[in-house]
């Protein structure tokens, strides 16, 4: 009894320590002062120093005299990888080493330090940006009719593509010295943000040049000639730039790419020239019907051995002229009538000097690279940023249209179901914008955010799908009937668009996510990586030695950490915030150290076959996604000053989020193959069974009162749109109209009374007011109150309609059904 008394108080001490993060030698020294202590205590000398002894034989010396340690753990495991580690391909190492690590690193880590967080300044406007957004992004707002793009030009009109090649939209991440703009992330995301809250052709058209494309791979890879004579065109509009990546046998996996360039000589103008002959099939390319300067990404050769020993080079970019001979292009897709331009490039044999290349010739082959690194910027700034533009405009025309329309004589904003809406579209949105501007604000540090890139990109356009399906749903029969008065149906339409570019969501949720995110972001693997494959056995030694023992360190942390934390439901332990937030950093210590450990029990376990368990690896990046969120929303929070009038939109998508976390843990580990492994498992991280739920009734009926009122919390959720009360603008209309909607409710109240006792005996609605005034239900001035506001919401209420004749569309047949065009009248 007394040896298991003994061995359960060090088995307490060494739970402590791995709690804390102790080093090897303290939880050694505490170990040893537990078994002598409690030993004499109980007067077991027998059993104390028959554990002593066996402690320090078998566990102090091996573990903590590095040279035995090297040779009886490292030496024979390093011999063992070498031999069954595959090797990674130059794709894959390309993927590791682009992007940096930001705080996504310390959510992988089981213990995250906040302070690391919330020292990070606030993202903020110069006086410059905020002046562009005030002037410029105003006016060109007000020049948009989204009714005449979608339906019944397809396009901008000239003097809107004009304007915007005037005032620098395509020039936000040029360099001044180039006349760009050189705008901050987070400027260049307000601005989308805003474009797309009026339209969401535009704000695509807008979002391409500034993204992926010709300007952000000269800025980083270009020649100083490249770049003197392309990026002045690009910032003042004289070349209008697209970028031809995806291929109709290439989207996803763009490192199978069959077009392909030959290195030859051939006489142009009557010169011997170097250069490349490209056969190539795009489409999908965003600006490609307009462009002037087109970007290729294509499978390089030399056969001929014109540049060097290697035949093969791999994939390599190039600039080409539109009115280069052999280019094919001009034709355009129609993707879901957001008519942004975008069609498809073709070419058989096509000819480009050797200094096409982007960067030079010596930038040949590298391709993959410059790609990866860019798109981990761009895609963190340009899809999420659309997504938060059109969540805004769902709360500000929701949450008005909901006060405004009346059914049973009840604005629709109080039934229940409606209120349910109404939460999940506030709680959404709250997340969005947090995930949006913390994305920007790590640009802005000097991040290449690989994986927080993916998870805004992600989880911002999923988000941005359910908040306007919520919207449609409330607007009901409003929303559906296209026209000119309609502001939601082409959001509608146009919600899978972002969901399917630049990564599908599918795809970046079961592959990217965790897949990059557990060696990028894992404290350990890397190094063990790294170690495995020095060259140099003394130095490999020390450095498997050193990330070996501190990986398994790590996951003994992590698992006393997750399961001290479950116990105690994330009620112990440091946090910062204020007495109303500090609760919610818990619980993210809690969920970050049960899947840094569920991560290492994956890999450890399952090994390379986790590659091809996607929902098992989906589920986990769900989990370091919603961490993420989660986070970015503590830390605007914090960035607003605490702002108590937001607590509510917080709660629910805090509460919403750390449900999704759990559910997904417990995905997991109810689909592990490894049974045993998933029982102990689910003792660790769920030592009490699922506890979280999903925000309450109560929470969701105080978030939809905010969404539904003019007040600060909704004010800093529509802040930033496009809100002017001007023709083209019926949301910014409606926003304007609430507060005197919310203000004649009493009277609106007082005058059903009246008809329903009878006394009001007109079925007209302005008869009926005009009746009882003179009943003196109500007044002069509260008449012409009720009518004034009937008036002005008529048009919030009514729907378009056409003669049948405006609705034929005018179809030119240009020979097989491929090359059929269609243009609406």
């Amino acid at each position: 009894m007394n040896t298991v008394i003994i061995l359960v108080c060090a088995a307490i001490v060494g739970t402590a320590c791995a709690y804390g993060r102790s080093r090897l030698w303290q939880w050694t020294l505490a170990t040893i002062v537990t078994i002598l202590v409690v030993g004499s205590g109980l007067g077991a000398w027998t059993p104390m120093w028959v554990l002593l002894g066996i402690f320090v034989v078998l566990v102090a010396l091996p573990l903590n005299v590095a040279p035995l340690r090297c040779a009886l753990f490292a030496a024979p495991l390093l011999q063992l990888l070498r031999r069954v580690l595959p090797k990674i391909s130059e794709t894959e190492q390309v993927a590791l080493d682009a992007g940096t690590v930001g705080f996504e690193g310390e959510l992988f880590s089981g213990k995250p330090d906040w302070s690391k967080l919330l020292s990070e300044p606030k993202p903020q406007l110069s006086v410059e940006e905020q002046a562009f957004l005030d002037g410029p992004c105003e006016e060109l707002c007000r020049m948009i009719d989204d009714w005449q793009i979608t339906h019944e030009l397809a396009d901008l009109p000239p003097e809107v593509w004009d304007f915007i090649k005037r005032k620098g939209f395509f020039a936000m991440i040029i360099p001044k010295k180039f006349g760009g703009l050189e705008f901050s992330a987070f400027a260049h995301s307000a601005v989308l943000q805003k474009l797309s809250s009026i339209s969401a052709t535009l704000s695509s058209l807008v979002a391409v040049p500034n993204s992926l494309g010709p300007a952000e791979l000269l800025l980083r890879y270009g020649s100083e000639e490249q770049k003197n004579h392309y990026l002045p065109r690009l910032a003042d509009g004289r070349e209008v730039p697209c970028f031809a990546l995806t291929g109709p046998y290439a989207g996803s996996d763009a490192t199978s790419i069959p077009d392909y360039g030959i290195v030859c000589r051939q006489v142009v103008d009557g010169r011997e020239t170097l250069g490349i002959r490209l056969t190539f099939d795009k489409r999908y390319i965003t600006l490609a019907p307009v462009a002037t300067l087109v970007g290729l990404a294509f499978r390089m050769y030399d056969p001929e051995h014109l540049l060097g020993e290697t035949e093969d080079l791999g994939i390599t970019l190039a600039l080409i002229p539109r009115d280069t001979q052999g280019l094919e292009i001009g034709r355009r897709h129609f993707p879901l009538n957001i008519p942004f331009q975008n069609g498809p490039l073709r070419g058989k044999n096509v000819f480009v000097p050797i200094d096409t290349l982007i960067g030079g010739p010596h930038m040949a082959g590298h391709g993959w690279r410059m790609l990866v690194e860019c798109l981990s910027v761009g895609r963190g700034i340009s899809l999420p940023s659309n997504a938060t533009g059109f969540v805004r405009l769902a709360v500000a025309a929701t949450g008005a249209y909901a006060r405004i329309r009346k059914q049973f004589g009840l604005a629709i904003a109080r039934f229940e179901g409606v209120e349910e809406a109404l939460a999940r579209i506030g709680g959404h949105s709250y997340a969005t914008i947090a995930l949006s501007r913390a994305s920007a604000a790590a640009v802005d540090r000097g991040e290449r955010p690989a994986v927080a890139s993916a998870i805004a990109k992600c989880h911002a356009t999923e988000l941005g799908r359910e908040v306007i399906k919520d919207a449609m749903d409330v607007h009901g029969g409003k929303g559906i009937q296209l026209g000119p008065s309609n502001y939601l149906g082409r959001c509608w339409q146009g919600a899978p668009i972002p969901i399917t570019v630049e990564g599908a969501n599918i795809m970046t949720r079961s592959l990217m996510i965790f897949g990059q995110g557990a060696i990028r972001c894992h404290p350990w693997i890397l190094k063990e990586m790294q170690a495995v494959r020095e060259p140099d056995r003394a130095k490999a030694l020390r450095d498997l030695d050193r990330a070996l023992f501190g990986h398994i360190g790590f996951g003994i942390s992590n698992a006393a950490r997750a399961f001290v934390l479950g116990i105690t439901f994330a009620r112990i332990g440091k946090a910062p915030g204020d007495a109303y937030t500090r609760r919610y950093y818990r619980k993210l210590n809690r969920y970050s150290a049960a899947l840094a450990l569920l991560a290492d029990t994956a890999m450890g376990v399952l090994g390379g076959k986790l590659k091809f368990k996607e929902k098992i690896s989906a589920r986990l990046g769900d989990v370091l996604a919603q961490l993420y969120i989660c986070s970015a929303m503590l830390k605007r929070y914090e960035d607003e000053g605490r702002p108590e009038v937001e607590r509510p939109l917080l709660a629910w998508a805090f509460h919403d989020s750390v449900w999704r976390m759990q559910m997904a843990l417990d995905g997991v580990i109810r689909n592990f193959p490894v049974r045993p492994v998933a029982w102990l498992a689910h003792t660790l991280v769920f030592p009490f069974g699922r506890r979280e739920v999903p925000p309450s009734d109560r929470l969701g009926r105080r978030v939809a009162a905010l969404l539904t009122a003019p007040n600060a919390a909704r004010h800093a959720m529509v802040h930033g749109m496009y809100l002017a009360p001007e023709p083209n603008n019926p949301v910014g209309r409606m926003h304007a109209l609430l507060p005197e909607v919310v203000a004649a409710e009493p009277v609106e109240r007082k005058f059903l009374k009246a008809v329903k006792a009878g006394a009001i005996r007109a079925h007209d609605y302005f008869e009926q007011l005009a009746e009882a005034q003179r009943a003196g239900a109500i007044s002069g001035s509260e008449r012409a109150q009720l009518e004034r506001l009937r008036r002005a919401t008529s048009e919030f209420i009514n729907v378009d309609d056409f003669d049948p004749d405006e609705m034929r569309a005018k179809v030119i047949h240009g020979g097989a059904d491929s090359k059929r065009s269609l243009h609406v009248a």
